[in-house]
């Protein structure tokens, strides 16, 4: 079976969707992300465990793609600046790590807002749908208690 969530924009056109095609993949990708910045924060690496991290964030990045639409991923390499030498230091890694999972944070929080968004429109919706028909005009349903009677006189 497959994953599949779409963030939608409030207000744009069907074409112009942002979608994500496996969630749950790219929820493990940030996670493991995370851990790996944590990690090379608790410790330092050498240049071994600094080629391999430099690795497996190329292979993210790559993983990634696969899983974004073609706006999401334009969006991600404006804004990812590749890791150039085959050694990089640890504070290269750390910046590369953080700048990457603050996107997918940004990216998560964006479709959270466009849930909600979603959800509330759809309640505004059930709620509309519940209400009894009422005349054009009319703003809604009587006040309770007495109602003002008219004067009875036509004019």
């Amino acid at each position: 079976m497959t994953d599949a969530a779409e963030a939608v924009g409030g207000g744009e056109p069907p074409e112009e969707r942002t979608a994500i095609t496996e969630p749950g993949k790219l929820m493990r990708i940030a996670l493991m992300l995370r851990g790996m910045q944590e990690e090379v924060r608790r410790a330092p690496t050498d240049q071994a465990g600094r080629e391999r991290l430099a690795a497996v964030h190329e292979r993210a990045l790559t993983q990634l793609h696969s899983v974004l639409s073609e706006d999401l991923r334009s969006e991600l390499e404006t804004l990812n600046i590749p890791i150039d030498q085959q050694t990089p230091t640890e504070s290269e890694i750390l910046v590369a790590q953080a700048q990457l999972i603050g996107w997918l944070e940004g990216l998560f929080q964006g479709i959270q807002a466009a849930i909600f968004s979603q959800q509330a429109q759809a309640r505004q919706q059930l709620e509309q749908m519940r209400r009894p028909g009422l005349p054009p005009g009319t703003g809604g349903a009587p006040e309770p208690g007495p109602q003002p009677r008219g004067t009875g006189q036509y004019l």
